[in-house]
């Protein structure tokens, strides 16, 4: 799945990200040109930022199932429609930087309609390495 790059849409949660209870209106804006790392800053708290990325180039076999009625509630008719990010802890730097790859942000790109995913039937990871060891 792709976001589209052009812009920095305002991007509306369905319900909260864990633990930020009070926070669903952010901006996504692109932190590079590959389209990779992104970039969530809240609309109502600019302070409040997250870093998300594309976990495919890190993690190619990264296949997290979407429940059946979240993808319903993002609209998300087919696979086109939406995009799956993850929340990046940077660490001090990227030898320690974390993706957590239990819990991704689903996004339909289309409606800007966003949700987090908590995969907790699955083995992924909360704090993967963003860079695997070889």
């Amino acid at each position: 799945m792709t976001v589209a790059t052009d812009a920095a849409p305002k991007i509306e949660f369905l319900t909260p990200i864990m633990g930020l209870n009070d926070h669903t209106r952010f901006e996504l804006a692109p932190l590079d040109e590959e389209g990779v790392l992104f970039s969530l800053r809240s609309t109502e708290d600019p302070s409040l930022r997250l870093i998300l990325a594309d976990p495919m180039p890190f993690y190619p076999d990264y296949s997290p199932a979407i429940d059946p009625d979240m993808a319903s509630a993002l609209e998300l008719s087919s696979e086109a429609d939406g995009a799956v990010l993850a929340v990046v802890n940077p660490g001090s730097g990227l030898s320690d930087a974390t993706i957590n790859l239990m819990a991704p942000v689903v996004l339909n790109h289309r409606s800007h309609r966003a949700a987090q995913a908590v995969l907790s039937t699955s083995d992924l990871p909360l704090r993967a390495p963003l860079i695997p060891k070889a």
